[in-house]
């Protein structure tokens, strides 16, 4: 195993099974992005489709899919190995918590020969949990990536990671890309928004755990309040009917906009007074770092580490998980008393600057691939390390305790791979 120095940048594999419009693969594409290529040469694994994200970063950097038919394909192992090792590949990172990019990327690194085999994961709960067969790959594992001191603790107590290979490396938006500026009026007009009607919205892919439910009936108890008040659901998922017909069943008219997936989230956030998050659970949802970077207070249920970056009474407001009463009165009263409002706005600006920034996140991981690689090296070097030993101890926990194939040459950047076609 060559030094750093010997190496030069490192390979760095992320698997992921797809990559839809959502929190996770959007900090992906960031990630990826920003990472430092006279250190670091970051690849894409996709293992069922690229998905729309996916194919955004398929004209970055070399991007590979198709290795995963369905959940019973165990044949991915074997193309998923052989891929990592043409490619030559340094550093696995899994993105996603448990399921099979969990299982595969790390089982498939470690059969490979990767020095560094790590899991990053972005969610508490429901749906998505670390199962059995995820918990056993531990001892292969050098890091698992939580997004947030909560959530570190989290992943010990529920999810059964050892306590000292839980790295926190807290989520990172773009601060440049995300902030204050001057609504677009053209834009509004185009959503039909009366020029002076107050907006609370909801920027949250339409899932049952992200409970837009409760908007709705919040959104309801406002308009009782506020007549004038209109609501924006900015989102696409398979809740999208029921929610549509709850909308209607409250009769909200026109007064709220399923609006699905879009590429303008900064400036529908320019539009808005108040950003609304009505979730059961959450590890550090990307959707009220843009909007606090965009300046705009915000209106939460107190979950997972939401807490963390909604400071009650300073960037925003906390309110009871499953409160429609609750998270109504708190918006009302950002709506009745803007002076207030843009208050928390600067706040929570200045909240996420200092601390939820994307060259902290990219940082983090940076430092975390490098640590681990160089620790190995060394050992392999001073010959501690033999072959089919157990890995070395991963680096020291963030406070927590207080995640045969066709034969193919190898792509350029840009290019995509079809291990084998998923239906």
């Amino acid at each position: 195993m060559p030094s750093l120095e010997d190496r030069g940048p490192l390979r760095v594999m992320f698997v992921i099974t797809c990559m839809p419009v959502g929190g996770a693969e959007t900090l992906l594409v960031e990630l990826v992005r920003r990472m430092d290529r006279s250190r670091f040469r970051p690849e894409l694994c996709c293992l069922k489709y690229l998905g729309p994200l996916g194919e955004v970063l398929a004209e970055e950097v070399p991007a590979f899919t198709g290795l995963l038919a369905d959940k019973y394909d165990f044949a991915v192992l074997g193309r998923l190995t052989s891929l990592l090792r043409r490619r030559r590949i340094d550093v696995v990172v899994t993105v996603g918590t448990g399921g099979d990019k969990m299982f595969w990327g790390r089982l498939a690194g470690w059969l490979s020969g990767v020095p560094v085999r790590c899991s990053a994961l972005h969610s508490t709960g429901l749906p998505d949990h670390v199962e059995l067969p995820n918990r056993l790959l531990a001892p292969i594992t050098d890091a698992f990536i939580a997004v947030a001191p909560s959530h570190g603790r989290y992943l010990v107590e529920r999810e059964g990671c050892p306590a000292r290979k839980v790295r926190v490396i807290p989520n990172g938006v773009d601060v440049e890309r995300f902030r204050p500026h001057p609504p677009d009026e053209s834009l509004r007009r185009r959503l039909g928004l009366p020029a002076r009607a107050p907006v609370a919205a909801i920027v949250a892919a339409l899932r049952p755990e992200k409970n837009h439910e409760l908007f709705l009936r919040a959104a309801d108890l406002i308009r009782r309040e506020v007549p004038e008040a209109r609501f924006l659901v900015v989102g696409d998922g398979a809740e999208r009917f029921r929610l549509e017909k709850l909308a209607c069943g409250l009769s909200l008219g026109e007064s709220v906009q399923f609006l699905g997936t879009r590429s303008d989230v900064a400036d529908l956030l320019a539009l808005i007074d108040v950003l609304v998050l009505s979730s059961h659970m959450e590890a550090n949802p990307v959707s009220i770092l843009e909007g606090m970077a965009c300046g705009k207070p915000v209106v939460a249920t107190a979950v997972g580490s939401v807490p963390e970056n909604v400071l009650d009474g300073r960037t925003g407001y906390l309110t009871t998980p499953g409160s429609a009463e609750e998270l109504a009165a708190r918006v009302v009263e950002l709506l009745r008393h803007p002076e207030r409002a843009a208050r928390f706005g600067r706040a929570g600006r200045q909240h996420v600057a200092a601390h939820a920034s994307c060259p902290r996140m990219v940082e983090g991981y940076q430092d975390l691939i490098t640590e681990v690689y160089a620790r190995k090296a060394r050992r392999k070097r001073g010959g501690k390390a033999r072959q089919g030993e157990a890995p070395a101890e991963p680096p020291a926990v963030a406070p927590v305790a207080t995640t045969p194939a066709p034969r193919q040459e190898p792509c350029p950047p840009g290019s995509v791979r079809a291990g084998l076609q998923s239906p």
